[in-house]
């Protein structure tokens, strides 16, 4: 390949806010221009770096890299690495100001393999060292004649930008910028300023002459400088960058945890027979041969560090008493089983080893590992402390359409409320500005607009992270790379997952909970899961689809399946929690699914070897290692060409081209199987609808067995485990709906109170109060110093002991009386309230004062003031969210008829009308592109009642947010499961709120 060099300087849309080009649209002009080696140079920014050196090659392009050095769009100077070492000086280099803060010198400093580019008009004549130049740009060239301008001939390089593509104007037949490159990439320096574009300074733009020049343009302008394309040439003649994408080399995880592999496989060995006792008491030679063939491939895959990595993450949370739960396709092993990284038996649940690991496969395993929101935290320090190259990893957060149409608008001056008709209006009803923001909202949608951080990934690395990006510094305080998940496993960086998760916090706060309402109760083992399978009381709990606040089985959806399923067995709940996921409903098998599972009949009508390959779930493919089973068995494909397919279907391979040779390679197996292209196109058509969103058997147990924890507690412990759950922020659903699960299991909620209530909620005997945090606008600080006074010295004996002893604003205390805190005083909130404004007055704050006598407090005589007892409901909705006393009483007028939950069953197939208090609204799309709905409610006695809404009703009868509704509909069952077909719906009318009323209305509550 002849070697074109030419650009030192050039820009992707990786450029945060001031780059337009995708990477590959880059490597494509340059292969246009007729370049074929050149830097990639982003602005304090390595995100395109890794991709640009994988894709460079198919575009016949050597890629070198640098960094356009700058503080804000003021440039300082381009370096560019002259190998992989130079790469990492840069990362470095970047990195202490990234992670500082600082301002970038103007003066590079000393780099050992990297050529520095001081651009002209930033050069002041100081002493050059051996590796630097100086950037002549284009519009520079006329300058180099006139004194002081004549340099050293052997410093001066070219320094043409290239930030935008180019075309040839028609009219004037010279190369000018791609105008619309160059109007987003103003529009996008505006955005990064928060100024209109009209006030944009020129300085905080790019030239419009940095556009891409084919090779020749180039010579041509540089032609009577002949000595600085040499230069440039013989610069970049020096530099070039390797990585590994693909062979032997590929991991680059850390890559021994003892120091050397027969250590670790000794450790690994050590621990299996450690965990052997704990797992399994009856041994049988099925399983001993299972571990030594997992053990034989772990070995020769080298993935022994990453298994004991994972090992002693979680190690060291048992040491902490954290709660974890390991799950991924990690779980299909049996020596993370028995290393306790998970605890999912592979042995009992049959579990497709080679989805979890084959000799074929280049990357390791997945280990997600859930830990509680309030501990992964310290997971996370863990981790940075005992590994020396650990990462963060990144996501890139890109402009959605909404979000930079709103952004554009403000830039172009569109008063908001226009910016929102634009979203809305017919293409015909906008004008030219209007077009305008719509025009480039389309052309930006989907740039990357900033870095992010990663649900959980961690890279542990064999070498610092430098070597491969720069790092900037979030909030969280961790090192975190340039890069996404997708080009980190291009480079053979695999990642940790490392996530949190509520319903763990609620697990552990339970036994915390539990162990004080109820001391003397018998000790339980939570992890004594075999035993929660065999529950009489939780079997009852998953057939009749009972599991409200217990992890992903509370959801509707999953509600409806178990009901359908009469699910009530462990292997029938890890189907359903996959049956459930989008890929199989959407290929029509959840259905055939339920047929077969209900009906032993259907199961005949599966294709023999489909149901061979698959017994358990009667033919019908439910978890993503069945995609591989099938591929393999059904079609005659390798295990390497099935987890291709498998792979290609989550959508992150990059390989597409792969991808469809074994598509092709599938079709011509089948054929030559005897199997019709019919069938072959059905199975081939059920993988597809898979997309990804299926899980894997041992991910799917995983969720079980945390959901089995689950609902022992609420089994057992109901109360305790719905304070657990408020207590963690809810779950599916809002805290309101825990409290009312709470109060049909027979608990009292009783409002907040100084002398009761905690931080957050608490339960005494069935008693359960709501916690002081849990008060809108009622501060952190006010909580804290009620808490701690009380602990301190008791709790407050009346009004005036409170106000004596506590520091408070008018405001927080009014929040306070508002919520009936005190109502231990025996007085109503209205006097209250008066009292405190007769005694704070013009103060700020109380002053509370230390007295060693008493004082006798001034009272003051009110008049009698009117009260409804239905003002603390809206003093409720307004600052807890929700009212505590049953919200049906707020209706301004009752319905004369009304069909309750458990009477659906006596109205089957017939129109009724039911009154439902809305909980949950799940919009979709059917594949005509119409939106329908499904409603969740309560009815009057507290059960659930779910709707369906086709697109027809759920256009005319629109869903008006949170309250009470008449529906109207017809009662329909499908595999025992009633719900309302809705034909209309109309929401009802509260009462006014009496605290606004001119008189009261001598109401009860109830």
């Amino acid at each position: 390949m002849s070697q074109v060099f030419m650009y030192l300087n050039t820009h992707s849309y990786f450029s945060f806010k001031y780059g337009t080009i995708k990477t590959a649209e880059l490597l494509a002009q340059m292969q246009g221009a007729e370049v074929r080696t050149f830097a990639l140079t982003d602005i304090n920014s390595t995100a395109a770096s890794l991709n640009f050196v994988r894709m460079a090659p198919k575009y016949d392009i050597k890629p070198v890299l640098g960094i356009d050095f700058r503080n804000g769009a003021d440039q300082l100077f381009v370096a560019i690495a002259k190998n992989n070492e130079g790469f990492k000086e840069l990362n470095d280099y970047l990195s202490r100001f990234l992670h500082s803060g600082e301002k970038i010198p103007n003066r590079a400093p000393v780099f050992q393999h990297a050529f520095v580019v001081y651009p002209f008009q930033k050069y002041t004549h100081f002493q050059l060292r051996e590796n630097e130049f100086i950037g002549i740009k284009p519009a520079d060239l006329i300058k180099l004649v006139y004194p002081p301008h004549q340099m050293e001939k052997t410093k001066l390089v070219m320094l043409p930008t290239a930030t935008f593509r180019s075309k040839i104007d028609k009219e004037i037949g010279e190369r000018i910028a791609f105008k619309k490159d160059f109007n987003a990439h103003r529009l996008l320096r505006a955005i990064d300023n928060n100024t209109l574009l009209s006030k944009l300074p020129k300085t905080e733009e790019s030239s419009v002459e940095d556009f891409i020049r084919p090779v020749e343009d180039l010579k041509a302008l540089y032609c009577d400088h002949q000595y600085m394309i040499t230069n440039t040439e013989n610069l970049l003649s020096e530099c070039s960058i390797h990585f590994d994408f693909e062979g032997e080399n590929l991991n680059k995880n850390q890559q021994t945890y003892c120091g050397n592999q027969e250590a670790d496989y000794h450790l690994l060995e050590r621990l299996c027979e450690e965990g052997f006792a704990y797992r399994y008491p009856q041994s049988t030679q099925k399983i001993l041969d299972r571990i030594q063939t997992e053990l034989k491939v772990i070995k020769q895959q080298g993935f022994m560090s990453y298994f004991l990595i994972n090992w002693r993450i979680c190690q060291y949370a048992r040491s902490k008493g954290y709660f974890y739960v390991g799950r991924g396709s990690g779980a299909n092993s049996v020596v993370a089983y028995l290393l306790r990284i998970t605890d999912v038996d592979p042995i009992e649940l049959d579990l497709y080893f080679e989805r979890f690991i084959n000799l074929y496969r280049k990357n390791p395993p997945d280990f997600d590992i859930d830990f509680s929101w309030k501990d992964r935290e310290d997971i996370t320090n863990f981790i940075f402390s005992e590994f020396k190259n650990a990462a963060l990893l990144a996501t890139y957060s890109t402009f959605q359409f909404k979000a930079i149409v709103r952004e554009l608008g403000k830039v172009l001056g569109v008063p908001p409320h226009e910016i929102d008709h634009i979203q809305s209006a017919k293409v015909e009803d906008l004008d030219e500005l209007h077009l305008l923001v719509l025009r480039y909202g389309n052309y930006i949608e989907n740039f990357p607009s900033h870095l992010s951080i990663h649900a959980g990934g961690i890279l542990i690395l064999e070498q610092p992270i430098h070597y491969y990006t720069a790092t900037y510094l979030p909030p969280k305080g961790f090192p975190t790379t340039h890069f996404d998940m997708v080009v980190a496993e291009d480079v053979g960086l695999y990642k940790f997952d490392i996530l949190s998760q509520r319903g763990l916090g609620k697990i552990k706060d339970s036994l915390s909970i539990i162990s004080k309402n109820h001391p003397d109760d018998p000790h339980f083992d939570i992890h004594n899961i075999t035993q929660f399978k065999k529950d009489p009381k939780i079997k009852v709990m998953l057939r009749e689809g009972l599991a409200i606040g217990c992890f992903y089985v509370e959801s509707p959806a999953m509600r409806m399946l178990l009901k359908k399923l009469r699910v009530e067995e462990y292997l029938g709940l890890v189907a359903a929690s996959s049956v459930i996921r989008p890929g199989v409903a959407k290929s029509g098998m959840m259905r055939q699914y339920i047929l077969r599972f209900r009906e032993p009949e259907k199961r005949k009508e599966a294709h023999p070897t489909m149901l061979s390959i698959m017994p358990e779930t009667y033919g019908v493919m439910v978890y993503q290692e069945d995609v591989i089973k099938v591929a393999h068995y059904f079609a005659d494909l390798t295990l390497a060409e099935a987890d291709v397919l498998r792979r290609g279907m989550s959508g992150k391979y990059r390989s597409r081209e792969e991808f469809q040779s074994v598509r092709d390679k599938y079709f011509e197996n089948c054929a030559a199987k005897g199997h019709s292209h019919q069938l072959a196109a059905e199975i081939w058509r059920q993988i597809e609808s898979f997309a990804g969103y299926a899980f894997a058997k041992g991910h799917s147990a995983s969720y079980a067995v945390e959901s089995y924890q689950s609902l022992f507690l609420k089994a057992y412990y109901p109360l305790e485990y719905m304070v657990a759950t408020m207590n963690n922020g809810g779950g599916f659903y809002s805290v309101e709906l825990y409290a009312h699960e709470a109060f049909m299991h027979g608990a009292d909620i009783q409002a907040p109170c100084v002398n009761q209530s905690e931080q957050l909620c608490t339960i005494y005997g069935n008693t359960i109060f709501m916690g002081l945090a849990f008060i809108g606008a009622l501060e952190q600080n006010t909580v804290q110093e009620v808490l701690t006074e009380r602990q301190k010295n008791g709790v407050f004996m009346s009004f005036d002991h409170f106000l004596k002893r506590v520091q408070i604003s008018l405001d927080q205390l009014s929040l306070l009386i508002r919520i009936n805190a005190f109502r231990f005083t025996g007085y109503t909130k209205k006097e209250l309230l008066w009292e405190a404004y007769l005694k704070l007055g013009q103060q700020k704050k109380t002053k509370p004062a230390k007295m060693l006598f008493d004082p006798e407090v001034k009272h003051y005589n009110l008049p009698e003031l009117s009260y409804d007892l239905l003002e603390d409901a809206f003093d409720q909705i307004e600052l807890l969210g929700f009212p505590l006393c049953n919200p049906f009483h707020l209706l301004t007028k009752q319905p004369e008829e009304e069909v309750m939950a458990r009477q659906m069953e006596q109205h089957k197939n017939k129109l009724v009308k039911m009154v439902g208090y809305l909980i949950h609204v799940k919009s979709t799309t059917t594949s005509g592109g119409k939106r329908m709905q499904f409603g969740t409610w309560i009815d009057r006695e507290g059960y659930f009642v779910d709707s369906t809404h086709f697109p027809p009703i759920a256009a005319k009868y629109p869903f008006r947010g949170k309250g009470i509704y008449e529906i109207t509909g017809k009662v329909v069952e499908e595999f025992d499961f009633l719900s309302l077909e809705v034909v209309a719906m109309q929401k009802l009318p509260f009462i006014h709120d009496p605290r606004l009323a001119l008189a009261s209305r001598h109401a009860s509550n109830g």
